[in-house]
């Protein structure tokens, strides 16, 4: 479980991005966070990992391990000469997983084994991601948190990744999802987080995209 009690963050600049954050995420959940680009949602998931302290606040975290999903953009660069393998090796041994048969099951659990000897900035978009999250798995994570993950990708991949991720959640990890793809988080999330103006609130995924449809595209479907 994580749970936010009255969390705020703000630089030392002193420009406030959340304030009074509450939320609390329940081990098996799938959660999907949502809001425009600005409203602090990258920020709140940099809390969520550990990468920043509140200002103000509690925030507990009982999971013992945690796994992050980038987007695809972050992590290549076509020009830098690293196999997925490599990648994945590298990966197992900063984690100290020690058995060495976990970078195979983790490529065939995302169905990319056979891009093993790849190199990772010749991937699609779609076989990235898929590469990302058997990354985030070498871990064994009781959580897993994905930033924008259906980013850069075809249609049919986001088809792919999406059913993957929900498989993932079926096997009993918890998901934590930041989305700008309304359609697959309604589909799969249990609950949606929105974030907006810094504040966040839970609310009913189908609700909140029949509301964004009609406050944005007029009520189009």
């Amino acid at each position: 479980m994580i749970e936010l009690k009255h969390i705020e963050f703000a630089y030392e600049s002193g420009s406030e991005l959340l304030r009074d954050i509450n939320m609390q995420v329940n081990d098996g959940e799938y959660i999907a966070i949502v809001g425009e680009n600005g409203s602090g949602k990258s920020t709140l998931v940099k809390l969520l990992l550990g990468l920043l302290q509140p200002s103000k606040g509690e925030l507990k975290n009982t999971f013992s391990s945690i796994g992050y999903v980038p987007q695809r953009f972050e992590t290549l660069n076509s020009q830098f000469p690293i196999t997925v393998y490599e990648v994945m090796e590298y990966y197992r041994r900063v984690l100290k997983v020690t058995d060495k048969q976990a970078v195979r099951r983790c490529l065939e659990q995302m169905h990319v084994y056979d891009l093993r000897d790849r190199l990772i900035g010749t991937l699609s978009g779609g076989q990235c991601q898929k590469v990302l999250i058997a990354r985030a798995l070498l871990g064994s994570p009781q959580l897993l948190i994905f930033d924008e993950p259906s980013t850069g990708i075809d249609v049919k991949s986001q088809q792919e990744l999406y059913k993957f991720m929900q498989e993932l959640h079926e096997q009993g990890i918890t998901i934590i999802t930041v989305e700008h793809n309304l359609k697959f988080a309604a589909r799969n999330a249990d609950k949606m987080y929105h974030v907006m103006n810094g504040r966040g609130h839970f609310c009913n995924p189908q609700e909140y995209v029949h509301e964004y449809m009609q406050d944005n595209v007029g009520g189009a479907e």
